[in-house]
């Protein structure tokens, strides 16, 4: 069996500096996390609003269910995502 295809994916939201949130989803949150603080790796998005922290996080059992997932949350008012954490 290919190990792949057991890999866990993480969804997480992001708090940014400026109080807006960031979705994204990742198999290393820990390694994400850094990368979104410190390097040019994190998101366009977040690069410029750090420091950021995790403010929620869910384990999806694959990479389409945490696409899935994420686009969900994405789509949800400022208000339903706060209601997750």
């Amino acid at each position: 069996m290919n190990n792949l295809s057991t890999t866990s994916y993480i969804l997480y939201i992001l708090k940014c500096n400026d109080e807006t949130l960031y979705t994204g989803i990742t198999t290393n949150l820990e390694k994400r996390l850094k990368e979104h603080n410190t390097s040019d790796k994190g998101a366009k998005y977040t690069r410029y609003r750090r420091p950021v922290e995790v403010v929620y996080q869910e384990l999806c059992e694959d990479r389409s269910s945490a696409l899935k997932r994420e686009l969900t949350i994405k789509k949800m008012s400022r208000q339903q995502k706060n209601a997750l954490f």
